[in-house]
């Protein structure tokens, strides 16, 4: 196993846990496990959040997540396009998972195309792999899907993953991982700023503080929330969570996008948010077992099932600048500090991450705030 080895699987008598290099360790709730080690510069790490106690937590199937956000109320699924799934060692069981997935909650089947590959197993990322993958195709079920492994959790390694995954067609690429800031990251803004391609990556897990490649400005940086459904999977609440990454970057100038959004001089992150609170979690199948899973590594595979539903919808090319589209359609007046247009955005105002508080407008826990998808993917395709 690599460094961020971990292995967690529910038997029928008991919780069987182990971990190898402080890969994994419990948080403040100590049914909640953070996968994938600390934060290091040269080298990407899951976002993930493993709950240990899912009989007495909420957990969400997709047909849940697709109507809470309005997904279910589109007749496109992603149809014609091309999706990337990037993360390092991938994992062996991908497509069996996939497809006890796709068959446990009625989702169309589908074959994931496999490129690169690593000859290391890592059982942390082997869940992110299957999260990735199985909410992406949730999200966009008609899209094909691409899985780009890197042969190790390097950055060099994920980026040259990054860009064999656009070669291989894909026009949305998810990124559920990140890594240290330094000063060299506005370097490999040249992975990132390809015409018609839209780049996603989670914001990170560990409350206040961003993460690269989040911090891009070519990058879709997605926040966490905590989001509590009623029976009929109606949003009754949807407030910022706590461990979801956010401020502003040590490196990187505010875009122009986010002029009159914020007085920050530097790049804020995140741009937009989903769920991602294990204790409001996602159902994930990896390796014959049901797993209850979050973090923001939840919420940019099915960002990027959005970005690919409204791809579908454009008559010609795809989406080429999702942050300046995305932070355009949110603006709500010409008064400064703008505020957010609730037909397409759901903007929660409660909750923090340690070091900021989610509020009306854009702020540094859930950015713009989470998608109304069935009114949001139509304009967002004429950008």
């Amino acid at each position: 196993m690599s460094e961020s080895a971990a292995f967690f699987r529910f038997l029928s008598v008991g919780l069987l846990i182990s971990a190898t290099s402080g890969a994994a360790w419990a948080d403040s709730h100590s049914h909640i496990w953070h996968v994938g080690g600390p934060l290091q510069d040269g080298r990407g790490r899951p976002p993930l959040h493993l709950n240990l106690t899912p009989a007495a937590s909420t957990s969400y199937a997709p047909a849940q997540i697709r109507h809470a956000y309005g997904i279910d109320a589109l007749a496109t699924t992603g149809t014609g396009q091309t999706i990337a799934i990037v993360d390092a060692y991938g994992s062996p069981t991908l497509q069996a998972d996939l497809n006890t997935f796709c068959a446990h909650w009625g989702l169309p089947s589908t074959t994931v195309q496999i490129i690169g590959g690593s000859s290391t197993a890592d059982t942390g990322w082997a869940l992110e792999t299957a999260l990735d993958v199985e909410w992406a195709h949730a999200a966009a079920p008609g899209a094909r899907i691409v899985l780009s492994v890197a042969r190790s959790s390097s950055t060099s390694d994920l980026l040259a993953a990054v860009d064999a995954a656009v070669n291989a067609g894909a026009r949305v690429v998810s990124m559920s991982w990140g890594g240290g800031e330094s000063s060299r990251e506005t370097l490999y803004d040249i992975h990132f700023n390809r015409l018609g391609v839209t780049f996603i990556a989670s914001s990170g897990d560990d409350g206040a503080g961003v993460e690269w490649p989040a911090t891009s400005s070519y990058v879709l940086a997605v926040g966490g929330t905590s989001l509590t459904l009623d029976a009929n999977s109606n949003r009754l609440s949807e407030v910022g969570w706590s461990g979801s990454g956010g401020g502003t970057s040590a490196v990187i100038n505010r875009p122009s996008y986010q002029n009159g959004w914020t007085s920050a001089k530097r790049r804020g992150s995140p741009d937009v948010s989903m769920v991602a609170d294990p204790n409001t979690g996602l159902m994930v199948y990896d390796a014959g077992t049901w797993y209850v899973v979050g973090g923001t590594s939840a919420g940019a595979p099915i960002w990027t099932g959005v970005v690919a539903l409204s791809n579908s919808l454009r008559i010609a090319g795809t989406l080429n600048s999702a942050n300046t589209a995305l932070y355009g359609l949110a603006r709500n007046s010409s008064v400064l500090p703008y505020s957010i247009n609730a037909r397409y955005f759901y903007d929660p105002k409660a909750g923090s991450n340690g070091g900021y508080s989610a509020s009306g407008g854009y702020d540094f826990v859930t950015g713009l705030g989470s998608p109304v998808v069935n009114a949001l993917v139509g304009p967002l395709s004429t950008k």
